[in-house]
């Protein structure tokens, strides 16, 4: 507006869609707004400014008249989804890109945080159209494909041909990310996935809440048994990554019922657990009862909560902190086995990660960014403070999380010695080189470079059962790793 004081600046999104005459009136140097879906009408809008014409008969605009008078044009029907354009052409743009593709609009549901169910009209793209276009993604071998349908699996039809597609044509490198429902997928659809390639697609699940009168309130329809029962069994498939959220700040959800929501869905251990923070939107049914809530928040985008009736705001930075250690700790995948155990100490899991973010606040631990070995540092320095008499249980548990998902070639000081000897060494490798038997698909390879591209480790307690003391010589394999984790084979060898 300073700079080009003469060119005329249009705003639109859902953000001043819902209320653009009054959005007009705050905003004096913005000329017009474009309410709901922007594809057609700004192709329209680019035509007038192109080619003249009359803006009174465009639809879905809200503008300034001749005589600054603020004129509100009707909505525009929604559109044809199919008829929106594919973006993609050129794919060098979007190297090591996640690439955004959406194959139906709207949602069934109406949660009262989401501005998706204010728009009730659900529609899909053309099937073939949608199968076209996976294949240009496959054959450009992009390694992400993130779908943003809302709830992906509404439509049992348009969900598993798309899945049999995906399946049918895997390039074996690319991932496709969906949003879905999980309570809604039926027999059919967890036999599809149970068949996949581990790491063809993965599953985001809202959760948001385990509280049923906060499930209630938010309008949401969830039946969390449900959502534990098929997470837990596409966990058994070890071959799809699951990414559960929770939402921090809804309704009737305090600081105890968090907990528990928290735990509850822990327990299912999920590849992630996101833990996000209500965002009041608006023109979101949630803005509207605000008073009621007692919600206060952000006044900028994205409106985060600050503090609820149910949550004060001290309540919400213990939270955040949290969000921050299940972040290091539990959603990088790096201390799998150490928190497991960990875990056994505290009344919860909520509570151990709740002592781990106090522990980095009463070391200002929170305010530097750490190395990943770092971390393995901080974490052992916690177990010295709060398990002392642990402390070698846990820097074991510790030393095989870090070769389980890597072959450091520079030992870290808190994993202390290497205690197998040369001879022992040696001989085993020598034997490995012949008989291969545990070291299967090495044959190619000689015992000098069987040894560079494994590891052998001497634990005194039994890190991969019970934990007991026990002389155990494990043999972490690196060519054999998950296909889902990427954490290398572990074989635990047979010693006289």
């Amino acid at each position: 507006g300073k700079i080009l004081p003469g060119v005329p600046i249009w705003i639109g999104g859902p953000e001043v869609s819902y209320d653009s005459p009054a959005v007009l009136q705050r905003l004096p140097e913005v000329f017009g707004v474009m309410k709901g879906e922007g594809e057609e009408t700004f192709r329209e809008l680019v035509h007038y400014y192109m080619e003249g014409g009359s803006l009174e008969k465009i639809d879905g605009i809200t503008y300034r008249g001749e005589k600054g008078q603020i004129l509100d044009n009707p909505w525009r029907p929604v559109m044809d989804l199919s008829k929106v354009p594919f973006v993609y052409h050129d794919m060098k743009d979007f190297q090591n890109k996640i690439v955004y593709y959406e194959t139906s609009r709207g949602c069934p549901f109406s949660c009262s945080y989401c501005l998706s169910s204010v728009d009730k009209c659900l529609r899909f793209r053309d099937l073939e159209l949608v199968k076209k276009e996976l294949q240009f993604f496959l054959d450009e071998k992009v390694p992400q494909v993130k779908f943003v349908d809302r709830t992906f699996n509404c439509k049992h039809g348009h969900a598993m041909e798309i899945w049999r597609y995906l399946i049918e044509h895997d390039n074996g490198i690319t991932n496709f990310h969906f949003e879905v429902a999980a309570d809604l997928l039926n027999e059919e659809e967890l036999k599809l996935i149970e068949s996949m390639r581990p790491g063809l697609i993965q599953l985001e699940i809202g959760v948001q809440s385990t509280n049923e009168q906060t499930i209630r309130e938010i309008r949401r329809t969830m039946r969390f048994e449900e959502v534990a029962r098929i997470v837990q069994r596409i966990n058994q498939g070890e071959n799809v990554h699951q990414h559960l959220d929770l939402i921090a700040g809804l309704p009737y959800e305090g600081m105890e019922s968090f907990q528990k929501s928290f735990d509850d869905v822990y327990r299912l251990h999920p590849e992630q657990l996101q833990l996000g923070f209500l965002k009041v939107l608006k023109g979101s049914y949630m803005e509207s009862q605000k008073e009621r809530y007692g919600l206060v928040y952000k006044s900028r985008p994205p409106y985060e909560v600050l503090y609820t009736n149910w949550l004060s705001y001290e309540e919400m930075m213990r939270l955040k902190s949290v969000e921050e250690m299940v972040e290091v700790y539990y959603n990088s995948g790096q201390f799998s086995y150490c928190l497991r155990k960990l875990e056994e100490e505290y009344a919860s899991p909520f509570v151990l990660y709740q002592e781990l973010g106090r522990y980095y606040e009463n070391h200002e631990l929170h305010l530097m960014s750490h190395s990943r070995i770092t971390r393995y540092e901080i974490l052992l320095g916690f177990v010295r403070e709060k398990h002392k008499e642990r402390e070698r249980l846990y820097r074991e548990l510790l030393t095989f999380d870090l070769y389980f998902r890597e072959n450091v070639k520079n030992r870290p000081e808190f994993a202390g010695e290497h205690e197998v000897s040369k001879d022992w060494l040696n001989a085993f490798y020598e034997t490995e080189s012949k008989e291969h038997q545990y070291l299967i698909g090495y044959e190619a390879y000689d015992k000098r470079q069987l040894r560079k591209m494994t590891h052998i480790e001497k634990f005194h307690y039994d890190v991969l059962g019970t934990c007991e003391e026990k002389e155990k010589f494990i043999l972490f394999d690196y060519q054999n790793r998950s296909r889902l984790t990427h954490q290398a084979a572990v074989t635990e060898i047979e010693t006289e």
